[in-house]
């Protein structure tokens, strides 16, 4: 947090290799110059204000749905046995190194 904030000197750079979007959250994944950390960042927006912050870093996530929407409205009603994957992490897996994988259920 302090780097990110500029508490510490600026020697980690963020290198963004991708940016997706789907419903209100945000996902953007890279690594660092050298290639050796790599992050995850998923925010939510709701009208226009980023709401929620998640930050992962060296870790493998995959983010899968949970519940129905219909005509933009979330229904309380779950599928049991399918949560379908709507995006995958993919730089932890070139990376080389054994990295701890997450879900995250949206």
């Amino acid at each position: 947090m302090r780097m990110l904030t500029g508490g510490v000197s600026p020697s980690f750079e963020f290198v963004p290799l991708s940016v997706v979007s789907f419903g209100s959250t945000v996902i953007a994944e890279g690594c660092d110059a050298a290639t050796s950390v790599s992050w995850i960042h998923a925010w939510t927006v709701a009208n226009g204000i980023i709401t929620q912050v998640r930050e992962y870093s060296n870790t493998s996530l995959t983010v899968t749905r949970i519940g129905n929407v219909v005509a933009g409205r979330r229904s309380a009603e779950i599928a049991p046995s399918h949560c379908p994957s709507v995006w995958e992490s993919q730089f932890s897996g070139r990376s080389g190194k054994s990295v701890p994988g997450l879900v995250l259920a949206i």
